[in-house]
């Protein structure tokens, strides 16, 4: 969940650097070790191909929960969010509360019919009933857009990251900085599945939780565990008691109002459809457990952003909006300058770790779920037609997987320097609008057929795409990706409030006038399947 990471530009333009260097670097090696340690031990058991993509449903539901966890809580989600409230206050801590109520949408409407009716990707679910060839080419299109964009957001923010936390400045050293982090996620995923990504991801989250509970507990000692207090200093520093009132950043013009309804559209509709945190649910034996699994997420992921509340407003209360401005990686230095301000250079050098270690465990479920996506959506039930072994695809696979990690590498190389909440934007976007309509209309609508489902993903695809491209975003404002140019016709930052609804909109339109008639057997049997889990584990069959 990457928020206001453009801000990271700036650290290539600085010589000054924040903590000491090689004691960050020792501590992420650490990690590397331990991790690749337990990567390699689970590797052992990563035999078939429901190990690779799914672990072998191994994973019990407290466990997976951690996993999405790990999975959806970045580092761009951590230093940007504590940046936001620092500089913005309520409106920067709006992100956070999107942010968790999107996991409603997904435990409530979500989780448990997923985990029933598919086995390891989005498309196993929406082909179920509908004709297959069409579904899974564009449920995989999708997915890869998806991927794809947050693969680059992640890689480029590595490469902005490294200039604030390492001292690296050069446009090099960032590049080779990408490089070692794409070559990690390229041997986590081919060396231990979905198996080995798991046990990253929740190792992970556990560093991260504790490593902001510690940093929270020890900003609100300072001020004797007095929450009123702080945010008093936070006013004082401020020089504006707006800071604890809304509309800092949202309620500046009716286009930025209108803007924070799309935003949050996109955040609330568009984590539920984010196909590496939907392959999750894959990995529990059986529903209960996959509900089991939100349960424990929305625990921890709530804990995590009513911290960076805390550890926001402290920022703004003991560093200051100037100094964090001021300081390489600009609104990104907040939770860094704080963690230094409070325990030096070692607890900079386990934060500066854990996010490094953030991006390796999120690349890495980015990683898997494309490989999923294309081995055994487009290879094995479109090419093959559903005749492949899973040996085949296996390969075919981890062949993705390297071929993802080397795309997603020069792209990252390229994308330096660039303004990357578009790439995150884009994402969101595109799940919200392609991919989560079709789920639901899958899951609860019996007269949704292969029509609406492609009209759907491919009108939420293009629709976003098209909007992100002549937004401000692109074009025709000061932090636009390319500067100097303006092609903006579309006002709007984020195309949430249009391409969701129009997705929704295509899907009826398309189901309603398409001339074939799904199968209504396979429509009662996917309804009774999702709703009671009966025959979850048997093949599907078309």
């Amino acid at each position: 969940m990457n928020v206001m990471l453009p801000a990271a530009e700036k650290a290539a333009t600085t010589t000054e650097t924040v903590g000491t260097p090689w004691l960050n670097m020792a501590i992420f090696a650490a990690f590397v070790a331990v991790t690749m340690v337990v990567v390699l031990r689970a590797s052992k058991s990563t035999t078939t191909a429901a190990d690779y993509y799914a672990g072998g449903r191994s994973f019990s539901g407290t466990q997976n929960g951690l996993a999405i966890a790990g999975d959806y809580l970045s580092a761009a989600s951590f230093l940007g969010i504590v940046g936001a409230i620092a500089l913005q206050g309520y409106d920067g801590f709006l992100y956070s509360i999107g942010f968790l109520v999107a996991w409603l949408v997904a435990l409530l409407l979500i989780a448990e019919p997923l985990r029933n009716t598919g086995k390891f990707t989005m498309a196993d679910v929406l082909s179920f009933r509908l004709r297959q060839r069409p579904v899974r080419i564009a449920a995989a299109t999708s997915t890869l857009c998806v991927t794809f964009f947050y693969l680059l957001a992640q890689m480029a923010g590595a490469g902005a990251l490294v200039s604030l936390l390492l001292g690296i400045h050069s446009r090099v050293g960032q590049s080779l900085v990408i490089i070692i982090v794409g070559a990690l996620m390229i041997a986590y995923v081919l060396i231990g599945g979905m198996k080995g990504t798991t046990w990253v991801q929740i190792i992970k989250a556990v560093l991260l939780v504790s490593g902001v509970a510690v940093m929270t507990l020890w900003s609100l000692a300072l001020f004797g565990f007095n929450f009123s207090d702080m945010l008093g200093e936070a006013v004082s520093v401020a020089k504006d008691p707006a800071i604890l009132e809304p509309g800092l950043k949202y309620g500046l013009s009716d286009v930025t109002k209108i803007d924070f309804i799309s935003l949050g559209l996109a955040l609330v509709f568009g984590a539920a459809g984010l196909p590496h945190v939907l392959m999750r649910f894959y990995t529990v034996p059986t529903a209960k457990e996959a509900r089991k699994s939100v349960v424990w997420a929305i625990v921890l992921i709530g804990l995590f952003y009513l911290f960076t509340l805390v550890l926001g407003f402290g920022a703004a209360a003991l560093i200051g909006g100037e100094r964090i401005m001021a300081a390489p990686g600009g609104v990104n230095s907040a939770a860094p300058l704080l963690a230094y301000e409070l325990g030096g250079s070692v607890l900079l050098g386990i934060i500066s770790a854990v996010a490094f270690a953030t991006i390796l465990a999120v690349v890495a479920g980015l990683a898997i779920t494309a490989s999923a996506s294309f081995a055994h959506d487009i290879y094995s039930n479109v090419i093959k037609k559903g005749k492949s072994t899973g040996k085949e695809e296996l390969k075919v696979a981890k062949i993705t997987v390297v071929v993802i990690g080397i795309v997603s590498i020069l792209g990252g190389i390229g994308a330096q320097g660039q303004n990357v909440a578009f790439l995150v934007a884009l994402a969101f976007a595109v799940a919200a609008s392609a991919n989560l309509p079709t789920i639901l209309y899958s899951l609860y609508w019996r007269g949704f057929t292969t029509r609406g489902a492609v009209w759907s993903m491919y009108g939420g695809l293009i629709i976003s795409v098209g909007l992100i491209a002549f937004s401000p975003v692109m074009s025709g404002a000061e932090t636009s990706m390319i500067p100097g140019a303006d092609f903006a016709v579309f006002p709007l930052s984020n195309p949430g409030l249009i391409s969701i609804p129009a997705s929704f909109l295509l899907g009826f339109i398309g189901s309603k006038t398409d001339p074939y008639k799904e199968s209504v057997e396979k429509q009662a049997e996917m309804e009774v399947r999702s709703m009671t889990g009966v025959g979850a584990e048997a093949p599907v069959q078309h």
